[in-house]
């Protein structure tokens, strides 16, 4: 009796993507799982939080947007139909992982993570709608993609790797430094939401509820942990140096110094230019990058290598050929 295939199982009997494939697969769901956030700023900053009245459909009667509904309608809706394009990333990267020779479990594992935490976001998503863009569902929703971008980020690393247990390329106590940077990042992006949540860009033009902070005030406190981090990156830095860690491990940490270099430059402008929506638009794409690289140091500073098949004893291959 055959036994029935499943259909990634179906596909993987007759497709076996090259390693290139499944890596770009993977940079594929990274990608798009920026872009996500990117848009979804864009919503909030054009003022189209509400452009679609209701979730899932747009309106009470309508499963797109409307004419009535306006630009404001023709953003929001856009931007829901850019999740489809994130599932197709993801979705892509799930069957690459699956039909890859031999199977990777691990990857697929981390594929499916990255579905379930999209399908989980577009559930809060239509929460935040339904809940008049409370700002603590906004805020939720971007830290709940700031996830899926550590999954994606992860994805493509491993996709780089072997299987086998991870290694340290470094001392016990950079690794520690490395975890207190991300760590301290952490705070950084959740004090970001706050300041994004008591601030003026509220996602829509009518009177919606704001976090009870004094946004001068959290703007600051987001301005300290931005230079602890930079503190920790730059100490990072000598830190590899120091122990004359691998070359693309100092390159990792050189990328992070450059980012935030940039990232600040930015959050400043801003500050003291009353907050325009490019410039916001442009820190929230740093704010991806910065935490995509800090998870990249992180990631280099251990390795899996690829299982290599053992060689034979000369007496066991003689044995093999009588």
């Amino acid at each position: 009796m055959r036994a029935v295939l499943t259909p990634l199982a179906y596909i993987a009997s007759r497709w076996t993507p090259s390693s290139r494939t499944v890596r770009r697969a993977a940079a594929a769901a990274l990608l798009m799982s920026v872009v996500i956030v990117v848009t979804g700023g864009a919503v909030r900053l054009t003022g189209s939080g509400l452009g679609c009245d209701t979730w899932p459909k747009c309106t009470d009667d309508s499963l797109v947007a409307t004419r009535e509904q306006g630009i404001h309608g023709a953003i929001e809706f856009g931007n829901r139909m850019l999740t489809y394009v994130l599932c197709a990333a993801v979705g892509w990267g799930i069957i690459a992982a699956r039909s890859a020779k031999p199977w990777r479990r691990s990857l697929t594992r981390l594929g499916w993570l990255q579905f379930a935490i999209v399908m989980g976001n577009a559930v809060l998503g239509g929460i935040t709608v339904m809940t008049g863009l409370n700002p603590y569902s906004v805020a939720g929703h971007f830290l709940l993609a700031t996830s899926l971008i550590t999954v994606a980020t992860i994805t493509w690393q491993r996709t780089r790797e072997g299987d086998t247990d991870a290694r340290p390329r470094v001392p016990g106590p950079v690794r520690k430094l490395s975890w207190t940077m991300l760590a301290a990042t952490v705070v950084l992006i959740a004090a970001g939401t706050i300041v994004t949540g008591s601030g003026p860009h509220a996602g829509d033009s009518s009177e919606i509820k704001r976090m009870p902070f004094d946004w001068s005030t959290t703007a600051h406190v987001h301005a300290v942990a931005a230079w602890l981090v930079c503190a920790l990156a730059v100490a990072m830095w000598l830190v590899l140096r120091v122990v004359d860690a691998p070359a693309d491990t100092r390159a990792r940490a050189r990328d992070l110094l450059i980012v935030l270099l940039a990232q600040g430059g930015i959050g400043y402008v801003q500050f003291f230019t009353k907050v325009p929506e490019a410039l916001v638009a442009a820190h929230m794409l740093g704010s991806c990058l910065v935490w995509i690289a800090v998870l990249r140091v992180a990631l280099s500073l251990r390795e899996r290598p690829a299982a290599q098949a053992e060689i034979p004893a000369q007496g066991d291959a003689q044995l093999s050929t009588v």
